[in-house]
């Protein structure tokens, strides 16, 4: 039987060393300057000036969760067609010039928020800035032109959900986590209502929520706050407000009170896993101590190969190949907190669901390892240390956090919020979140011999 116990104290020992070997050379925060135009618009500047380098982003507070019934894909639709060009720009034209100029681009959508982004030198801030303020106002579409794109989104959904078993689990599962929060619709959108978003559709989500005042401009590298304000003012500052635009109003969960459990079968199925997920609160502004106790809950929990759920079911009783949880507290609602196990060969589904809730009441009863804990604090604190290296990760991070409610302040104090976390804090914690009425558990399976008999005739 392997035993991990002197591996997790080599470790520990050696991620001390690493991170005080970081530390001299970390700043306390990052170097951040945050200002709002007259329209409204946000502006976040993150001063990095190791490399000529500018990450230009631009984040706006509409997501997959704020679309009008029936049309569900409708976000990430319209980022598709934020590409099809201007007044003054032709279709594609805006990602050919970055290019051109040694940088690159790209966009994506979320649940929160819709971002689009240029990487470039430092000096071309002005010429990437110039083109995304084009494009929040004066986007042209013509109707081939959003005919061929939902047939590109389609052929997306295809390759991603409907031939991956995987991903079609995902997404009933999701379906049964909320009962009526549309964070239980997939980002891309149901297949039946992707194929009756039109042009009108796309315009009227525009027109209501890429304005300046739903927006904001994350600035990160080799730039400095004033030259920065001179371009937002001068580019972004002109752009008209809207005025009629309302506070995000979503339709909450009520309370949850009975387990939902689905079973999901394909034949393309090549390896089974249970996956069990609770609704869990998600990072709230000002008093972030919840979130910070469950990401650490995590870590314990399912964070590699030396954590409790990986020692007890893949090494020292040998059921499962593969552990992990997950939990991400970046959300505007309520997030969710994840378990999977990955039964061995031989071992069915309902006996890996059994062993890992014998294992979660064991590690219940125990309490925490004190120097897991501070294994995990460092693992944490290492991470945080390396994001500082990559100009993209920090405007990611800020952008991210502040579609989601959070602050500047709020992204500033969550290293030292991770490492004030307690034992009692993490216990009482996932005492709060493991309440089977509030959990979806899911298996993923090919269907057995005499199911396929049957499908097939």
């Amino acid at each position: 039987m392997l035993r991990l116990v002197p591996l997790r104290a080599a470790f520990l020992a050696l991620t001390v060393t690493f991170v005080l070997a970081l530390a001299p050379g970390t700043r306390a925060d990052d170097t951040v300057t945050h200002f709002t135009l007259d329209n409204g618009m946000e502006v976040v500047v993150i001063e990095d000036h190791r490399a000529p380098v500018a990450m230009h982003m631009v984040w706006y507070r509409v997501g997959a969760a704020d679309e009008p019934p029936g049309q569900s894909g409708i976000a990430h639709f319209l980022e598709h067609l934020m590409f099809k060009g201007t007044e003054t720009l032709a279709p594609g034209e805006l990602s050919r010039t970055v290019a051109r100029n040694g940088g690159r681009d790209n966009a994506f959508t979320s649940y929160d928020y819709t971002a689009y982004f240029q990487r470039v030198a430092a000096d071309r801030l002005d010429l990437v800035m110039g083109m995304e303020a084009d494009r929040m106002v004066n986007l042209r579409l013509a109707p081939e032109a959003v005919a061929t794109e939902r047939d590109v989104v389609l052929e997306e959904r295809n390759q991603r959900t409907e031939n991956n078993p995987s991903a079609l689990f995902r997404e009933q599962k999701n379906a049964a986590q909320y009962l009526n929060h549309p964070y239980g619709v997939p980002i891309i959108g149901w297949r039946h209502e992707i194929e009756t978003l039109d042009r009108e559709a796309a315009l009227a989500f525009y027109e209501r929520f890429y304005t300046p005042n739903n927006a904001i401009l994350v600035v990160a590298g080799d730039v400095r706050p004033d030259e920065v304000r001179a371009l937002a003012e001068e580019h972004y500052g002109p752009l008209p407000a809207n005025p009629d635009l309302a506070d995000r109003a979503r339709p909450q969960e009520p309370p949850q009170l009975a387990e939902r459990r689905l079973v999901f079968e394909d034949p393309r199925v090549a390896q089974p896993w249970v996956n069990r997920s609770y609704t869990a609160p998600a990072r709230e502004s000002g008093a972030q101590e919840k979130a910070a106790a469950l990401n650490i809950l995590a870590e314990l929990l399912g964070g590699g190969t030396t954590s409790y759920l990986a020692e007890k079911l893949q090494f020292d009783d040998e059921i499962a190949v593969h552990t992990s949880a997950y939990y991400d507290g970046l959300s505007l609602d309520d997030t969710t907190f994840s378990l999977i196990v990955v039964p061995a060969d031989g071992v069915s589904l309902q006996q890996a669901e059994d062993e890992m809730d014998a294992t979660l009441a064991q590690f219940l009863e125990e309490g925490i390892d004190s120097e897991d804990l501070d294994r995990v604090k460092m693992q944490l604190r290492a991470a945080q240390v390396y994001a500082r290296d990559d100009v993209e990760r920090l405007a990611n991070r800020y952008g991210q956090a502040m579609t989601q409610g959070l602050t500047v302040a709020d992204v500033q104090a969550w290293p030292d919020v991770l490492q004030s976390v307690t034992e009692d804090d993490i216990l009482a914690a996932a005492q709060e979140v493991f309440d089977r009425r509030r959990a979806v558990t899911g298996w993923l399976n090919a269907p057995s011999e005499t199911a396929q008999e049957e499908i097939i005739q």
